[in-house]
């Protein structure tokens, strides 16, 4: 038994430098724009995630009744971004089911809820390698869906928002994507709509982030003027023990 397990160990020790190496090194990451405090922003970053994520990607921890922190109304819940659910205290599920997405994919597509905070890394925050990432795709005929991404290579997961940006290309002698095919948006205006999509995703993991920082700034406020009215009253106490 212990015979077999010291097989098993050392068999795991030879595939570790193999992993390392199919890892390669960290491909730098863009810095995405920070639109937390951009209410139409986030507004257009779920309408985003609603119409070309929603179809594969759950945000399950977060409920349609809490897009109304973002300047919504429950109507405009419903009428606009509600496709997967019947009432708006529901989670935002996909209609697919596992099983099905499991046979078409290979593996069930992960929940975004928390994906900005999971990629965070030394190389940048969840939402950098975000922002590069949706901007990284190219055409590959030798992957199955015909795309790639030079952010997480071999990636299984289609390019959802190619007539968005247009077909890109890889060129392997610089290693720099180029257009192929132009899309519905240029350059500049479809880097502003990943950055409204990947602001949504970044409040998605953390809704009541704005409230918790306002609520620090409130508390620093408190001890300071907390901590003035303190040294004024020790003062004033010290002075009648120093004459005495």
């Amino acid at each position: 038994m212990k015979a077999e397990i010291m097989k098993k160990f050392l068999l795991a020790l030879l595939f570790v430098p193999v992993t390392a190496l199919a890892a390669g090194a960290a491909m730098p990451l863009d810095k995405a724009p920070n639109v937390q405090g951009d209410l139409a922003a986030l507004q257009n970053g779920a309408r985003l995630f609603v119409n070309y994520c929603l179809n594969c990607h759950s945000a399950s921890f977060v409920r349609y009744n809490r897009l109304t922190e973002l300047g919504l109304s429950e109507q405009q819940v419903r009428d606009n971004l509600m496709f997967t659910a019947d009432k708006i205290g529901e989670p935002m599920r996909i209609a697919a089911r596992p099983a099905e997405q499991k046979q078409w994919f290979g593996a069930n597509p992960p929940d975004l809820t928390l994906v900005a905070r999971a990629r965070a890394s030394e190389e940048g925050s969840g939402a950098d390698w975000l922002y590069t990432y949706l901007r990284s795709f190219y055409r590959d005929e030798q992957r199955p869906t015909g795309w790639n991404n030079t952010v997480f290579a071999n990636v299984g997961m289609p390019h959802i928002l190619w007539e968005l940006q247009g077909q890109q290309v890889l060129n392997h002698e610089t290693h720099a994507l180029v257009t192929a095919v132009p899309g519905q948006l240029s350059r500049t205006e479809y880097d502003k709509e990943v950055a409204d999509l990947v602001g949504f995703l970044v409040w998605a993991g953390e809704p009541g982030a704005g409230f918790r920082k306002q609520l620090g700034y409130g508390v620093l406020a408190f001890l300071m003027i907390l901590f003035g009215v303190s040294y004024a009253l020790k003062k004033e106490f010290w002075k009648d023990v120093k004459k005495n």
